[in-house]
């Protein structure tokens, strides 16, 4: 039987990361991209899973850890969902696992390809880059936040 070799998707890692500090009003942790693609547009934490060494969860673990400072540990990562439309990245077919947890430590402080780490409100986003903006409606239908002037 001839040997098959096969092209596969990029396997990434992200999170939405979120506090309450504010009653009823919900913060998720953005990066401020400093690498191509989206230079300067804002996007979950996250990253490339390293081949033969890494866990999906121990990615989305050192990519937080490396972009903003924060940990958080694997067993408070709840996945929730798969995003792998073939166009949803310009450098080529990515499949990205979305990881969400709400305990974390450390100090909030940009690193590696990150320019920048803020909070946002659910309702007051900038703009995402990738497909982020479709991710974080999933999440907001999912958890069903409702606030005037909430993003659709």
């Amino acid at each position: 039987m001839p040997f098959v070799e096969y092209v596969n998707p990029a396997c990434t890692g992200d999170i939405i990361l979120e506090r309450n500090v504010y009653k009823d009003r919900p913060e998720v942790l953005l990066i401020e991209r400093g690498s191509c693609p989206f230079v300067g547009k804002w996007a979950f934490p996250g990253g490339h899973m390293n081949l033969g060494t890494e866990t999906v969860e121990n990615c989305v673990v050192r990519e937080l850890k490396e972009e903003t400072g924060l940990v958080v540990l694997e067993k408070d990562l709840r996945l929730f969902g798969v995003y792998s439309e073939p166009k949803r990245d310009p450098r080529g077919h990515y499949v990205t696992h979305v990881y969400t947890a709400e305990s974390f430590e450390g100090q909030l402080e940009a690193n590696d390809d990150a320019s920048d780490a803020k909070w946002f409100f659910l309702d007051d986003l900038p703009e995402l880059a990738f497909d982020h903006e479709k991710i974080i409606n999933d999440y907001i239908a999912k958890n069903k936040y409702i606030w005037k002037g909430m993003k659709k």
